[in-house]
């Protein structure tokens, strides 16, 4: 499925099209597409909140497939194996946040569905050590959403802070954030859920909330560490209202619409920490995959053919998915 202009949802943007298809390079493997998760940051590179080097493009960076070819010089993958890609699809290797294991920070980064392209398609490329080995506890469709939903929900866990015994909030309650409560209610947070959607609160509670409502209420107390995965920017200063002192605000998105000006006193005060997350690493990857099979995380899904991509953006669009939506591209 090709975006070839963006444009908004309604107008059914991408198209189906037959492209040649790629060859791996030296210490690239092909990946035969089984399924890829449709993500926020697709919808905003599809509407132009986020504007790729060059048109048209293949969206799609959560990733389940087989190797099917593998390039001159690959010894860490076989033909054969199960595989997932992720947002990050390359590195330099030798920048200074490469070298500081800050790779999510790399100048020469590339990112699958944005700089190359990605998985709304029957097969993709990727070099052979950004690809993960897919635990056997998940099917195809369960796996994609932590792809992506699952790294960055679990940096987020990580770089706001909060503990056992801490409370967590989580503002928006998609894909990450249905990740992000089990692995937080696993290590024995209590999680608060602030989300528009009723249906999301529901859920919310089923998977373990102790409270759920709007970004408007009051919760029953203050939290130790909060999770922002809406792309609203008027979250900011109502989650710093609801943070405990000394507390930090993690913003997961890749996009956020303004920040509305705060008041020093009110929203910053105490020690309280606002910092953003951005992309993640193989680390958290191959961590995110390793804690979700233990656990186990249950990803909840709504699948659909590659030819309704359109369809799931569109309902992505609406706050109407629960959970992630998945493309089923090929059968394994």
């Amino acid at each position: 499925m090709v975006l070839k202009q963006q444009a908004d949802v309604e107008s059914n943007p991408l198209t189906l099209e037959s492209v040649p298809t790629p060859e791996p390079g030296r210490g690239e493997v092909r990946v035969r597409v089984l399924c890829c998760g449709v993500c926020h940051t697709d919808l905003h590179i599809v509407v132009g909140e986020l504007n790729p080097p060059h048109m048209p493009v293949i969206a799609g960076h959560q990733v389940v497939g087989i190797v099917d070819a593998v390039g001159a010089g690959c010894t860490l993958v076989a033909r054969g194996d199960r595989v997932g890609m992720a947002w990050l699809h390359r590195t330099c290797n030798t920048c200074r946040y490469c070298r500081q294991g800050l790779e999510n920070l790399c100048e020469k980064a590339a990112f699958t569905g944005f700089d190359v392209p990605g998985g709304f398609a029957e097969y993709t490329l990727a070099p052979e050590d950004f690809v993960y080995p897919i635990p056997d506890t998940f099917e195809n469709h369960e796996a994609a959403p932590l792809l992506c939903s699952g790294i960055i929900g679990y940096r987020c866990l990580r770089l706001c802070g909060a503990a056992e015994g801490d409370t967590l909030g989580l503002y928006g309650f998609g894909a990450a954030a249905h990740i992000a409560i089990q692995i937080a209610r696993h290590r024995g947070m209590e999680v608060y859920v602030f989300t528009r959607s009723e249906a999301h609160r529901q859920m919310a509670k089923r998977l373990g909330a102790a409270w759920a409502g709007s970004a408007g209420d009051t919760p029953p107390g203050p939290c130790q560490g909060s999770i922002i995965f809406a792309p609203a920017g008027s979250l900011v200063p109502r989650a710093l209202e609801q943070l405990d002192k000394g507390g930090t605000l993690a913003l997961g998105g890749i996009y956020m619409s303004p920040i509305p000006e705060m008041d020093y006193t009110r929203h910053l005060y105490d020690e309280k920490t606002l910092r953003s997350v951005t992309a993640s690493t193989r680390q958290d990857g191959h961590e995110l995959l390793q804690v979700a099979a233990e656990i186990p995380v249950r990803t909840e899904t709504q699948r659909f053919t590659l030819e309704q991509a359109n369809e799931a953006l569109a309902l992505l669009q609406a706050s109407k998915i629960n959970g992630e939506a998945v493309l089923e591209i090929t059968k394994s």
